[in-house]
């Protein structure tokens, strides 16, 4: 079993970017561009790499190789994206790692591409790049290639070498279980389940019951033998179950006009476990979004759009139009999941505004845009 962590720190120390490794302070595929680009490298390394995984780090700087960390990141629809773009798509994963130094919320993303064993190449058009499209490896660079296109296997006995050395241990498993539970989230109530005398999660949350059932918020969710987050969010309410086989985690997300609000069932997530140290996640999507009005969300639209050009222009917000900038995340996400696909391009082109104005606005502001690409990507 690899300890993820520790295999970011054996790539980071083999040595630069190459033909089984990349490495990106952020990626961002909720833009054409972004998304193209990431296509574009996922493809490169599948061909490059057609006996072995290869791997993108992301929350590292490019120069130094300094850990900064990024935002937890939901992969659960990531394969959708490549499968949808890529011809003969490589199997691929997204896991946000643990790493000690950073804050809480962020983490490194660890991109695990593993080959079909076949040419990849674009299925269609998105950006600059055309269908039909084939990258390799060049070095560091992702680069097209328009003659003697043949798969190679170079690198399968140094990315053995390089997993092989990030191998767990029960040292580290024991440290990691201690941590959590007596120091990261020594303030919340925090559980432990071992599967398969294997595999160990650790949970933690605000603990509350509701008739029969149980529900944390603030909930973290970790596999600690592959310093791997599982879940995060510091706002949505979440079920957990499990048996001997399966852990189960269930999301609601807290929605609704004015004080008309409610918990919905977003998605099911379930993590099976295998006697011979493998495990699979599988998420399904049971959301049926709350419907309104047409009339009515017209409003919220220009509404919102409204208190967007005055933040740009500096403008001081009246004390009710402050309070509809604390809707503003949600109600579009409304409009979003009522038909009004322009509600995304306001989320999108409020990152930067209101990250400077408010903290725990852009905050909700992230976990709308992560159901929205949830709910997109389905």
């Amino acid at each position: 079993m690899i300890n993820k962590r520790l295999l970011i720190k054996n790539l980071l120390a083999h040595n630069d970017e190459n033909s089984f490794y990349d490495k990106k302070r952020v990626i961002d595929i909720s833009r054409k561009e972004g998304k193209a680009k990431f296509l574009k490298h996922v493809c490169a390394l599948a061909n490059s790499n057609p006996r072995n995984r290869s791997y993108i780090v992301i929350g590292v700087e490019d120069e130094d190789n300094e850990i900064l960390g990024v935002d937890f990141f939901d992969d659960s629809k990531i394969q959708n994206l490549v499968n949808a773009y890529l011809e003969n798509p490589p199997l691929i994963s997204y896991e946000n790692v643990l790493f000690p130094n950073l804050p809480e919320g962020l983490v490194v993303g660890l991109v695990t591409i593993s080959s079909s064993g076949k040419i990849c190449s674009l299925r269609r058009n998105i950006w600059k790049y055309y269908g039909g499209a084939v990258f390799f490896r060049e070095g560091s660079i992702s680069m097209p290639k328009h003659f003697d296109i043949s798969l190679k296997d170079t690198n399968s006995t140094t990315v053995a070498q390089i997993e092989r050395h990030a191998r767990n241990n029960i040292e580290l498993t024991l440290d990691g279980v201690i941590d959590f539970i007596n120091y990261r989230h020594k303030d919340l109530s925090s559980h432990y389940k071992v599967f398969k005398e294997q595999f160990v999660v650790c949970w933690a949350g605000n603990r509350k019951e509701v008739r029969d059932a149980v529900y944390f918020s603030r909930v973290d969710i970790e596999l600690i033998n592959e310093q791997v987050k599982l879940f995060y969010s510091s706002l949505d309410e979440v079920a957990i179950e499990w048996n001997a086989d399966s852990f189960y985690i269930t999301e609601y997300i807290y929605l609704g006009l004015d004080d008309l609000k409610r918990y919905y069932p977003l998605e099911k997530v379930t993590i099976e476990f295998a006697d011979n140290g493998t495990y699979q996640m599988f998420g399904e999507l049971i959301f049926d979004p709350p419907q309104y009005e047409r009339k009515t969300l017209y409003h919220i639209l220009n509404t919102n759009k409204a208190l967007l050009r005055k933040l740009a222009k500096g403008v001081a917000l009246k004390p009710s139009e402050f309070k509809d900038l604390q809707r503003f995340p949600a109600t579009l996400l409304i409009c979003y999941l009522n038909g009004f696909e322009e509600a995304e391009e306001l989320l999108q082109a409020s990152r930067g505004v209101l990250k400077n104005i408010d903290l725990e606005i852009y905050q909700s502001l992230k976990e709308a845009l992560r159901i929205l690409r949830k709910v997109r990507y389905n």
